[in-house]
């Protein structure tokens, strides 16, 4: 029985764990000092973002770690998902528009964040790919045996 959890994703993970309420508290800590310089709709923007960003990682974390440790590919395709859609281009967005006013400190996080999730988005597709590819196979391989159970012996 082969093995489809992936190490290096889930190292990837494993760190993230870690790196995220750093990130999260550095990035509150920045908004706090740069709030009254910025415009009325890039505070809304950040605060929904900082909101959006919260929620989506505990659910991406959750899921990434039950799709990669238990080999379940619904998980991890939608840790991959969540991974791809809404967290990988907020946290572009947070670390190359300049309208934000953007600390060193801050593009710092950004950018260990967004080498997270890249390669997690890589380290995913290939882990999802060689998981369905598997399970379709010992899918097929069942069904063979089945039938050959069911096929009338020769002679009869």
């Amino acid at each position: 029985c082969e093995i489809l959890s992936s190490l290096p994703l889930q190292m990837s993970l494993y760190f993230n764990v870690y790196f995220f309420p750093f990130w999260w508290l550095i990035t509150v800590a920045i908004l706090y000092l740069k709030y009254p310089a910025l415009s009325d709709y890039y505070k809304f923007i950040l605060v929904t973002i900082m909101i959006l960003v919260s929620l989506t990682e505990l659910i991406r974390l959750y899921l990434g770690y039950v799709g990669n440790l238990l080999e379940k590919v619904p998980e991890l395709a939608g840790f991959w998902l969540l991974t791809l859609l809404p967290q990988l281009p907020v946290i572009l967005f947070l670390l190359f528009n300049e309208g934000l006013k953007i600390h060193s400190l801050e593009r710092a996080v950004h950018i260990i964040f967004a080498a997270f999730l890249s390669f997690q988005v890589m380290a995913a597709f290939f882990t999802l790919r060689r998981m369905v590819n598997t399970l379709a196979a010992r899918f097929r391989l069942t069904e063979f045996h089945r039938l050959e159970e069911q096929r009338p012996a020769p002679g009869a």
